[in-house]
């Protein structure tokens, strides 16, 4: 059996003076075009509000301006000429990238203010600023390939441009005709420029190591991840071990002449070199971050056939602004993320509890539960069996428990009413109290979908 999903292949540049020169151009027509049609938009939006205020009827209304990206491509396509007279020197793909960037926004804040689109309220778009964007450019059309050497990648109009690592776990795929290249994004974070290949995989059915093997995982800030099987990984807290050298970096940066948006100030060369130092020892402690849950996600995923983790409110717990430097350091939310996607692709299933389910209040001997147990009791002790154990690793065994809640066939028990979200004055409830979970499947494209605790 044959799973085609859509990947990331992100490879890092090693660009001359010339390539950086000409990838910045291709940037900049992309913030040309978007900040435009921002305008563009902005003003007949403003001239019909102004003409219905005066009473004039909605058939005479200056006409609206579509906010599809095929509309916002005929009008810049229409303007161009004047807009950008240089339009010629880059690829008609630097001005797409911008365009649609503004469709997406414009599309995400219309359903947001309709109640359509899930998560926080989305704002309107806004301008897309020269110095405190991020610049990047996408390439969907065109010679998009990797070079046979393997450590070179050919864009439209940009040519050949040397990859600092081998590429040759695409090329393989490529050549094998199991990969083929959608897109290709050039972005540029903390001086060094990276392109991103997505691409549409075909990957083989794989099977875990133990395929039927639950493993139950509760995150933390004093272990990363503590599993039911007894493994406790390490928080490695990379933020924390560098704060010395962020802060030393800070205050380097503090004494030199920075911008100033008052008197419109320009920042000296020396700000300018200290601002660079400070973003990559930013970026070393993310790049850190995102390979240490990489190693931990793929781990589980290729070993147990069932991983459950918990819903948590990651935004919610980030208000606690004792803990959230160390939650957000943690990644939580990110390692839900990758094992969505990797279980899928290793052929193993991740069940997500009830973001109410109790799993440390709850004993995992006997199932009795606490009324009340603080963050700083971290030994978990029963009043009725006498079990005396870890904290995290009685909620890690929890979560392996609501495994038998599941059926794949949908003939087996189904998962009763959810967690008691008020606190109880006194008493216990039942041990055999059915907890309501959630449990999250993938599809073939990667795009992880909610079901009811009946299916899987």
């Amino acid at each position: 059996m044959v799973l085609r999903v859509m990947q990331a292949y992100r490879f890092a540049l090693d660009l001359t003076s010339s390539q950086q020169r000409q990838v910045l151009a291709h940037a900049g027509a992309a913030r040309v075009a978007h900040n435009w049609a921002l305008a563009r938009v902005k003003a007949v939006m403003d001239q019909r509000a102004a003409e219905r205020s005066y009473g004039i009827a909605d058939e005479v209304l200056t006409p609206a301006l579509g906010w599809s990206l095929p509309a916002l491509r005929r009008a810049w396509n229409a303007e161009k000429a004047v807009v950008a007279p240089w339009w010629g020197q880059v690829s008609k793909e630097a001005f797409n990238t911008g365009l649609d960037a503004l469709a997406r926004g414009l599309r995400n804040w219309a359903g947001s203010r309709r109640g359509e689109r899930a998560g926080r309220k989305v704002g309107f778009p806004r301008f897309k600023s020269r110095r405190r964007s991020t610049p990047s450019v996408r390439f969907t059309t065109g010679a998009i390939r990797v070079e046979p050497d393997r450590m070179h990648v050919a864009l439209p109009r940009l040519g050949r441009l040397k990859l600092h690592e081998s590429a040759r776990k695409l090329a393989r795929r490529l050549e094998a005709g199991t990969a083929r290249i959608l897109s290709a994004t050039l972005r540029r974070e903390s001086g060094r420029w990276h392109v991103a290949f997505t691409v549409e995989v075909d990957r083989t059915e794989r099977a875990p190591v133990w395929p039927d093997l639950v493993v139950g995982v509760d995150v933390g800030i004093t272990h990363l991840a503590v599993l039911s099987t007894g493994e406790m990984i390490d928080n490695p807290r990379h933020l924390e071990t560098a704060q010395v050298r962020l802060r030393a970096l800070g205050r380097a940066m503090s004494r030199k002449q920075g911008p100033d948006r008052r008197t419109r100030a320009q920042p000296s060369k020396r700000w300018a070199r200290a601002a660079a130092r400070l973003g990559r020892a930013h970026a070393r402690v993310a790049n850190l971050r995102r390979d240490g849950l990489h190693q931990l996600t793929t781990g589980l995923a290729t070993r147990y056939g069932i991983v459950v983790v918990e819903d948590l409110n990651v935004s919610g717990m980030l208000a606690n602004r004792r803990l959230a430097r160390r939650i957000a350091d943690a990644g939580f939310a990110e390692i839900r993320r990758q094992l969505a996607y990797k279980t899928v692709w290793n052929g193993g299933r991740l069940l997500v509890a009830d973001r109410w389910y109790p799993s440390s209040k709850t004993c995992s001997a006997c199932g009795a539960v606490k009324t009340k147990l603080t963050l700083a009791e971290r030994t978990y002790y029963c009043t009725t069996c006498g079990l005396v154990l870890n904290r995290d690793f009685n909620a890690a065994r929890n979560l392996a428990a609501l495994a038998a809640e599941f059926d794949p066939a949908g003939s087996g028990p189904v998962a009763g009413r959810g967690a008691i979200r008020k606190t109880r004055l006194g008493g216990q409830e039942a041990a055999k109290r059915q907890p309501g979970t959630t449990v999250n499947t993938v599809d073939k494209t990667g795009t992880v979908a909610a079901q009811g605790a009946t299916a899987a």
